[in-house]
């Protein structure tokens, strides 16, 4: 009947009535409030578009199975592939210290996730782009990155994901752990060494506090993240461990091997210095990157015992 006819229409009407309020919701999607070291940013569900200004945030969206559309990878593709362990497709948006607004502008993206030390300056800017929280990572601890890694799930909708991706961590840091509990309880000291300076980095830095996770003792406790130090402060200290980063190029500690106090300190006479990868050891930062820290521990002394 004419009846039916009509209120099928009618019905019709109302059902093309809704889909064109859920298009119109999922343009304008749903929002996730997302606290941050400078306040609480409203990011769209699941971004996709993401472009990240530090290496650690690569880290966690990698953690996370997500790849970033732009990267502040200070103009270093291959740090990058050793960061994600392969190639990756992605623009790189400049350096970590200035990353370049209109390229970052360029990629449109839904979200970006920014250093709170480096790029506290540029919120405002960053924010007029796109949705944009800043994180600890620069000068983070070892514990404030696992928290970064936690708010970068909640902005990107991972959170299932990165609790098991903590849990695995957990698992994988108590097997290390035990591999290295001979050294439990010894003093270890990593450090950057460059052509005029010798960079401790204490308890309350990122390498050192996960050394410490790891059983160690980090030879310097302090509330600063890094001490520099000459030879005789070092040799005050005398840590039964020493890691060095060494920058490219001259270094202040081939000046100091011929000096007696090297010569005595007890790294040195145990056959416990050992030179690290930069990149991995204190530029990276994040899950990921940190497990590969604590297996590199692992084959250090293990392989210096053999």
């Amino acid at each position: 009947s004419v009846m039916a006819i009509l209120s099928i229409l009618l019905v019709l009407a109302g059902c093309g009535a809704k889909q064109d309020s859920t298009n119109e919701k999922s343009s304008n999607k749903q929002k996730v409030a997302v606290k941050h070291e400078l306040g609480t940013t409203k990011v769209p569900e699941n971004p996709k578009r993401i472009v990240v200004l530090e290496l650690s945030f690569v880290d966690a969206l990698h953690g996370l199975g997500i790849k970033p559309v732009g990267i502040a990878d200070d103009n270093k593709k291959d740090m990058i592939e050793q960061l994600v362990n392969g190639k990756m497709k992605y623009t790189s948006v400049g350096t970590r210290q200035q990353p370049n607004l209109e390229v970052i502008s360029s990629l449109k993206p839904d979200l970006i996730i920014a250093d709170v030390q480096r790029h506290k300056a540029i919120y405002k800017d960053l924010q007029q782009i796109a949705p944009t929280i800043e994180l600890n990572s620069r000068e983070s601890t070892y514990e404030e990155n696992i928290d970064a890694f936690k708010t970068i799930a909640k902005a990107t909708g991972k959170d299932k994901k990165a609790e098991e991706r903590l849990n695995k961590h957990e698992e994988t840091i108590a097997k290390l752990k035990k591999e290295v509990k001979e050294e439990n309880g010894q003093t270890i000291l990593p450090a950057v060494v460059r052509d005029t300076s010798f960079q401790a980095h204490t308890s309350a830095s990122y390498d050192g506090g996960f050394l410490e996770k790891l059983g160690f003792k980090d030879a310097v406790q302090s509330k600063d993240a890094y001490a520099e130090m000459n030879l005789e402060q070092l040799s005050d200290i005398n840590p039964d461990i020493l890691i060095l980063a060494n920058n490219e190029g001259k270094l202040l500690t081939d000046e100091w091997k011929s000096n007696p106090l090297w010569k005595n300190l007890k790294a040195v006479k145990n056959h416990k210095v050992f030179v690290v990868d930069r990149n991995l050891w204190t530029r990276f930062r994040g899950v990921v990157s940190s497990e590969a820290i604590g297996k590199d521990t692992v084959k250090l002394l293990h392989d210096q015992q053999k």
